[in-house]
């Protein structure tokens, strides 16, 4: 008999009323000794004079070691990303360069 445990699968709930998420152009990461905080919001950037106004659409808290892999999947996620960009973005073969 082997000792190979099979791999576990998430199983998240996502109720319907949260499908949509939520938008943020703003995000305000804080810490303490024990957590980050990344406080999410939408910012009206139209408003040309005056205080800025905006929203908090979300506020998560999180241990140090779960920032770290956040911030990890964050940076493998935008490295897949660019490089799908940049692919995508390509000059078409026999595309004539001029100036």
């Amino acid at each position: 008999m082997e000792d190979d445990p099979r791999e576990r699968q998430l199983n998240i709930h996502l109720d319907p009323e949260n499908l949509a998420g939520v938008y943020a152009n703003f995000a305000n990461v804080s810490f303490s000794d024990y957590e980050f905080t990344i406080t999410f919001a939408r910012i009206d950037h139209e408003v040309e004079e005056g205080d800025v106004p905006g929203v908090v659409v979300s506020r998560v808290n999180m241990s140090p070691r779960f920032m770290r892999e956040v911030m990890d999947a964050m940076n493998d996620s935008w490295s897949k990303w660019s490089t799908r960009e940049g692919i995508r973005n390509l000059p078409e073969q026999g595309e004539s360069h001029q100036q």
